[in-house]
């Protein structure tokens, strides 16, 4: 998968990890998207490193699901820090 799909398919695993955990985010919509991006790569070394897998293509099932945990893994610790940091 090129590095376009890369960006596209993180950028839809982002809106997805979005929407299962929905809540006010710092810097809105554009780093909810980069951070899609970024858990798309997560996802993928979390693949390979925990499950011994690796990504298939674009409309394979394990790329997006790897992809989506990838995704709310980073939307978590994004929310871990940043928020703590916005209360204070």
């Amino acid at each position: 998968m090129g590095i376009i799909g890369w960006i596209v398919l993180g950028l839809l695993a982002g809106a997805l990890a979005k929407a299962i955990m929905p809540g006010r985010d710092p810097g809105g919509i554009l780093v909810t998207m980069l951070l899609g991006i970024v858990g798309a790569f997560v996802g993928g070394f979390i693949g390979r490193l925990i499950f011994n897998t690796d990504l298939g293509q674009f409309f394979d099932i394990r790329t997006w699901l790897l992809a989506i945990l990838g995704s709310i893994v980073v939307l978590a610790i994004y929310r871990a820090v940043v928020g703590r940091r916005v209360t204070h």
